[in-house]
């Protein structure tokens, strides 16, 4: 692509979100900002270059393990090397800026880190070791930002950084994830007015239709390239753009606007990734996709609800039934796949894919196991359940039926194993990785029910834990990263191999991966039950003339009439014995 095609794709994109600007003008402001007005910015790397089956992502709070007078980046980058080693290839460090509230999600300067955890020194060097990835809080603000004091002040930048309305105005169509008001009063230099807050009073909403917001942001994109930031998470994106009488979620200047986002990124840095954020059922999720020029990836939003449902009751129908229907990712995207995050399990993602009675049992479970529920308020005022809050490991203690049944540790392994199994690149909460179970004592203290799930470790403890071989955190760790090194090893997990669903009875679910080349297939099995399963290999209709190995057990398979009995979450990857052999 060269400079003017560039430029005129900008310009055809501020074009839809600004019609009544100069968008030429603003299309050089745009590129100077990325530093491509001169040049051009180099081509995107190819498909193939942004990702491999070697990939894995850990998900972390800069401070979620911490040493006393140490900053906590630096004691993270100590256990990353020390405990994970070549395990993952992409670090997720949540937030870590100057923030007021929601742990980091409330930013208060994009442009610094919050220095109690460190510096940009430390970002830097957690980025010459892996790949590391960054929140664009792009939907909103803290309330105690400059910028949000200058929109009181009149001033700036940020007088016109924030969207305000009439609180008489008809917004009920609006989509709400929370229960909150959707507007808050604030006193400004002009008189109360009504700003828009979607997830909490002290998050208030930026106004992207204002361009300055839009620049401001392309500053701060530069700045994340220039510290070593090479994948870029959307955090909220689906809410960002408003246009009252519609449900301000999903608006067409949204989608735009994340082409514009990608464009510019990937041309300033070509192995630079965009990857969307949007908690919403199954459908709205895969659009942010668009035509394979958004996200480079989907958060896979509708996996968490539908694995932890399987392995609570022991059935997957439902789980087989979604993955029939995912579409394979087009060239130059893949899936953003997870089971647990920071934030708790979505429910949204599950609409029109678990029966009502399913839902019900899991809520019923998770409030059994300690955990809790939060809700968002509907059209009409009625309150319904939107998250879970619990711990992972804290969650998969027992089945629906069976509270505590000893088999935990085997049904965590079997539901991550299954994850890794999938179309896409795992990605893993650092408190899966670590078994962490609910923190009560921090819920309670904040007040907050995702605290449950945001435990910090103290170090030395963490660590006596992982050196105990009989510990649950040393078992749990060692085995899931057993798994991805055996996964890392076969072509046929790229995250754009081919994948089709195994037609299996319910307790199994299974999916057939082969490598691009064909040379390897993987077929994938894993019981989510606590029952024992008998399994036909003929079944899977596996080439007779070839061996077969169960990468996980290095069992071989050469009578392909037998059948195979897979005990409580046993999982098997079988493969062409040859081609598996790495």
């Amino acid at each position: 692509m060269d400079e003017l095609d560039l430029f005129q794709r900008v310009v055809r994109k501020l074009s839809v979100l600004y019609p009544e600007h100069d968008c030429e003008a603003l299309a050089h402001a745009c590129l100077s900002r990325m530093r491509l007005e001169a040049c051009g910015g180099a081509a995107p790397a190819a498909h193939s270059c942004l990702w491999s089956q070697r990939d894995a992502v850990v998900i972390t709070y800069a401070d979620s393990v911490i040493c006393e007078g140490e900053p906590p980046l630096r004691t993270l980058e100590r256990f990353l090397t020390c405990h994970l080693g070549q395990a993952v290839s992409v670090v997720h460090v949540l937030p870590f800026f100057p923030y007021s509230s929601d742990d980091g999600f409330s930013v208060m300067d994009y442009t610094s880190v919050n220095p109690s955890l460190g510096d940009w020194a430390d970002i830097r060097r957690l980025a010459e070791r892996y790949t590391l990835m960054g929140d664009v809080v792009l939907n909103h603000c803290s309330a105690r930002s400059l910028w949000f004091e200058n929109f009181r002040a009149g001033r700036e930048p940020g007088r016109r950084f924030f969207i305000t309305a009439d609180p008489d105005a008809d917004l009920a169509d609006v989509v709400r994830p929370r229960t909150t008001p959707l507007l808050t009063a604030v006193e400004t230099v002009e008189g109360e007015k009504h700003v828009w807050t979607t997830f909490s009073p002290d998050q208030v909403d930026l106004n992207f239709a204002w361009p300055e917001v839009l620049l401001s942001f392309l500053d701060i994109l530069r700045l994340y390239l220039d510290q070593g930031i090479r994948w870029f998470r959307l955090d909220a994106v689906a809410f960002v753009w408003k246009r009252i009488g519609t449900p301000c979620i999903h608006l067409k200047e949204t989608h735009v606007l994340v082409r514009l986002l990608r464009l510019l990124l990937e041309h300033a840095e070509p192995r630079s990734v965009v990857i969307t954020e949007t908690n919403v059922p199954n459908v709205e999720n895969l659009s942010y996709f668009g035509n394979a020029n958004e996200a480079h990836m989907v958060y896979n939003f509708a996996l968490p609800p539908l694995v932890v449902h399987s392995v609570l009751s022991g059935n997957t129908d439902a789980l087989r039934r979604w993955l029939m229907t995912q579409p394979p990712a087009q060239p130059g995207t893949t899936y953003f796949n997870f089971i647990a995050s920071h934030d708790g399990i979505g429910l949204r993602p599950a609409e029109g894919l678990l029966a009502e009675s399913d839902m019900e049992k899991l809520l019923a479970t998770t409030e059994r196991q300690g955990g809790r529920i939060s809700y968002r308020v509907q059209k009409g005022g009625q309150l319904i359940p939107y998250e879970l809050n619990v711990s992972l490991w804290g969650l998969v203690a027992g089945t629906h039926d069976n509270e505590n049944d000893g088999l935990q540790l085997e049904r965590f392994v079997a539901m991550h194993t299954f994850m890794m199994a999938l179309e896409g690149v795992p990605a893993f909460y650092i408190h899966s990785l670590l078994a962490t179970p609910n923190d009560l004592e921090r819920m309670a203290h904040s007040g907050h029910n995702r605290a449950i799930n945001r435990h910090k470790w103290e170090m030395m403890a963490l660590y006596a834990r992982l050196e105990a071989p009989g510990s649950t955190q040393s078992r749990v760790l060692s085995a899931l990263c057993e798994r991805l090194r055996i996964r890392k090893a076969q072509s046929a997990f790229h995250p754009n191999a081919t994948q089709f669903t195994l037609q299996l009875p319910s307790p199994l679910v299974g999916v057939w991966r082969q490598s691009r080349d064909r040379r390897q297939s993987v077929f994938a099995l894993h019981n989510l039950s606590d029952q024992w399963v008998r399994q036909p290999l003929a079944d899977l209709n596996l080439v007779s003339t070839e061996h077969w190995r169960d990468l996980l057990s290095g069992e071989l398979y050469s009578d392909h009439a037998q059948v195979v009995s897979l005990a409580p979450y046993q999982c098997i990857w079988l493969t062409n014995e040859e081609a598996g052999a790495h």
